[in-house]
């Protein structure tokens, strides 16, 4: 069985709230070992990164460390926003079935089959980076984000790093479960690409892709400035022509709702000459496109929606519309009991920090529902500036992976 134990607190002093952090995970774990820590902190706390890791390497000597800075963390049913605070969670994995790696530490030999990432968003052709990795572990299956803060960012790979890509790779034995949950409500038709320019699709269906855009937010074409705080609200919804045979990790779109494959981009302009939309990405010929808008009613149905297919495919002899109940348990237990020894043993969620908060309606909304769904079960994560799932950086999401019992 892997344990996982879990404490967080907010403290104006770093390390008095990594003490009471750890205060709680002592409390639950007693002696038994640790051998992966992940540690997340606000940017209030980003400076004494460094400090940090050092108390967390005097405090469990021969633990492996990852993790983030964010604008916002997140541990159990508790988000951290604009408050110094850390996140903290344990677990006891063999060591042959991980590895940290950074940009002074490579995936060369190790069987990698998935992997946690934390990244700079400066850092340059991410894209490419990302897909790099990928193609490095058997799944080609890769979750996380990209730190955030407001004066800089950290990320945390048993040292501490600015710039590149860092975290944890996992082999096949270690048993996860991921799904993204989207943000956005499709407004349209989802189309073709038929003509682009780097980031002007000028074409969509072999229509001008401006007039389609019009003709989904019913604007007149005469009236489209008088529009211009509706346009202001729309965004894209990029995907794949032809989704990944066999993804275990994929979830199909559904009517009125997009599917993991899509990423949400930045509508930045429009090219009524060509009749065109420039976005914040470069498309090609052949993806599939629909216009949309935040909607938070579909965000925490889509959000409910895939706790309950996590809990349906650990546990499957809970009904999935029972799914959603609340389940009161130490966070230092998993769920075997409810599944004849199966169960989740600990879980990362990273959502976008355009969702937390005031976007669900109440301060620590978003993981109120995830901790409704999935029970009282240890979890950590931050809020990033992109979300990270498979190869793709997303936006306006939230990717939540379980690790199995």
């Amino acid at each position: 069985m892997t344990a996982f134990w879990v404490g967080h607190a907010q403290h104006p002093d770093a390390r008095m709230a990594l003490a009471l952090a750890a205060a709680q995970i002592d409390g639950a774990r007693g002696g038994a070992p640790a051998t992966l820590g992940w540690i997340y902190l606000t940017d209030h706390h980003a400076d004494a990164a460094d400090t940090l890791l050092a108390e967390l390497r005097l405090r469990w000597p021969g633990t492996s460390w990852v993790g983030a800075g964010g604008v916002g963390i997140c541990a159990g049913g508790a988000e951290y926003f604009d408050e110094p605070a850390v996140a903290v969670m344990l677990c006891d994995l063999p060591l042959t079935q991980f590895q940290v790696y950074s940009g002074t530490r490579r995936l060369e030999a190790f069987p990698a089959y998935s992997a946690l990432v934390h990244a700079d968003p400066a850092t340059p052709e991410l894209p490419e980076l990302l897909a790099d990795l990928s193609e490095r572990t058997a799944s080609g299956y890769l979750f996380g984000g990209l730190a955030s803060g407001r004066t800089g960012v950290v990320t945390i790979a048993d040292g501490v790093w600015r710039g590149g890509l860092s975290g944890v790779a996992f082999d096949g034995g270690v048993g996860l479960v991921s799904r993204v949950t989207q943000g956005c409500q499709p407004i349209g038709a989802e189309r073709t690409v038929t003509a682009v320019e780097r980031n002007v699709v000028t074409g969509l269906d072999d229509e001008p892709a401006l007039a389609c855009l019009l003709r989904d937010l019913q604007i007149d074409a005469q009236s489209a400035r008088e529009a211009l705080p509706r346009l202001r609200q729309t965004l894209v919804g990029l995907s794949d022509p032809e989704p990944t045979a066999g993804d275990a990790f994929r979830t199909p779109a559904r009517r009125g709702a997009f599917g993991s494959d899509t990423r949400v981009r930045h509508l930045i302009g429009l090219d009524p000459g060509r009749g065109g939309i420039a976005i914040a990405d470069e498309p090609e010929r052949g993806m599939r496109l629909a216009f949309c808008q935040r909607n938070v009613e579909a965000a925490r149905r889509d959000l409910v929606r895939i706790c309950a297919e996590i809990r349906e495919e650990i546990e499957p002899e809970i009904p999935l519309q029972t799914a959603a109940a609340p389940a009161r348990r130490p966070a230092h237990h998993d769920l075997r009991d409810a599944a004849g020894g199966s169960g989740i043993a600990g879980a990362i969620y990273v959502s976008c920090a355009g969702r937390g908060g005031p976007h669900f309606g109440a301060p620590s909304a978003e993981l109120a529902i995830v901790r409704h769904a999935l029970g009282d079960v240890p979890l950590v994560g931050f809020f990033a500036a992109g979300e990270i799932a498979r190869r793709h950086l997303y936006g306006y999401t939230g990717v939540l992976t379980v690790f199995r019992n």
